[in-house]
């Protein structure tokens, strides 16, 4: 299962029981994202000497780089509460009218995955998003009549990884679009810095981090996983200390190596080159050999050897570049010899 991977950007069950601890609370502390930062306090700074909620603002972008924790940023920066849902926990309009009715003037709407949000679900947000009330049908049939309520001033803040599959008429209502980047390794060395000190970790050297940073994808929530196991390993067999040589020996346990791809990223590499020389190979088929799904290849698998130009689609199918052989440590086959017919044609 994908949710089971150590480099999956997606929230794991047992990253909830600290994740809440390590994040930052002010825009100071948040690390990265600095073109965000810096038009996001003006336009705090603007609502605050209005005296009017912000815009609304969408977040999109991969999971695990910092979405929840920006929303819960700008509702301490606005010195508002937060209320926290998601997309698919909102399942009929009355739903999302009990959430509306609940909130006070200026709070914070945070609602994730909204993509999933069912459409008569966000018959009853546009309304609310912009004149900020909500239309309530009473009654059925004849004597059915619409009731218009207001709602209080809020601000909606909405996360997505998948923008594509928002509608047109949600994703035009959102004032401030944001699409959050992959950190550099110097941004998740100053993340995992700080998270060391929060974890009470009692020592660790700045190449040990930087280890750590480079094998995490660019994505904060991997980069917090990985300090957490080499923090367990240094405690043991280290003294106490993530040197260098500890967190490689920590990571290289865990399957990670230093490219971040771990065990089912290089068996689907090895399937690739071993059974298919290299591609091109359809999705369909790369699925049944691996026994993955297509949609999890797709969706999670890809994107990352697809960033590294570990791998190209083209028309037939996915293809290994010279960069996922050399990775590998595998020589790609001599492409095919022309055939005697072929070159007397040429000829």
């Amino acid at each position: 299962m994908s949710e089971d991977r150590l480099v999956t950007g997606a929230l794991r069950p047992d990253d909830s029981s600290i994740e809440n601890s390590l994040r930052p609370h002010t825009l100071r502390e948040y690390v990265g994202q600095e073109a965000i930062k810096k038009t996001l306090s003006v336009y705090i700074q603007a609502a605050l000497t209005r005296h009017e909620p912000l815009d609304h603002i969408l977040l999109y972008g991969p999971p695990g780089l910092g979405k929840t924790t920006l929303a819960g940023i700008v509702a301490s920066e606005m010195g508002q509460n937060i209320r926290i849902t998601s997309g698919p926990a909102i399942e009929r309009p009355g739903d999302l009218a009990s959430i509306l009715a609940n909130l006070s003037a200026g709070d914070v709407l945070f609602i994730d995955e909204i993509h999933r949000l069912s459409r008569s679900v966000e018959e009853v947000l546009y309304p609310a998003m912009e004149d900020f009330a909500i239309d309530i049908m009473i009654g059925k049939g004849p004597t059915a009549r619409s009731l218009h309520v207001p709602v209080p001033h809020f601000t909606l803040i909405g996360a997505t990884t998948r923008a594509g599959l928002l509608s047109a008429p949600l994703r035009d209502r959102f004032g401030i679009p944001y699409r959050l980047e992959m950190y550099t390794p110097e941004e998740l060395c100053r993340i995992v810095e700080r998270s060391a000190h929060i974890l009470g970790v009692r020592s660790a050297e700045p190449a040990g981090l930087l280890e750590i940073a480079r094998r995490s994808r660019g994505t904060p929530r991997i980069a917090n996983r990985l300090l957490k196991r080499a923090r367990d390993f240094a405690d043991v067999r280290g003294g106490g200390v993530i040197t260098e040589a500890v967190a490689k020996e920590a990571l290289q346990l865990e399957g990670v190596d230093f490219l971040g791809l771990d065990k089912t990223d290089r068996t689907m590499l090895a399937c690739m080159m071993d059974k298919f020389g290299g591609g091109p190979v359809g999705l369909d088929t790369l699925s049944a050999t691996t026994g993955e799904d297509a949609g999890t290849i797709e969706d999670v698998y890809e994107p990352y050897l697809l960033q590294l130009g570990f791998i190209m689609r083209t028309p037939r199918g996915r293809v290994c570049t010279p960069a996922a052989w050399q990775h590998m440590k595998r020589t790609p086959p001599a492409p095919p010899a022309p055939d005697s017919g072929q070159m007397a044609m040429e000829l």
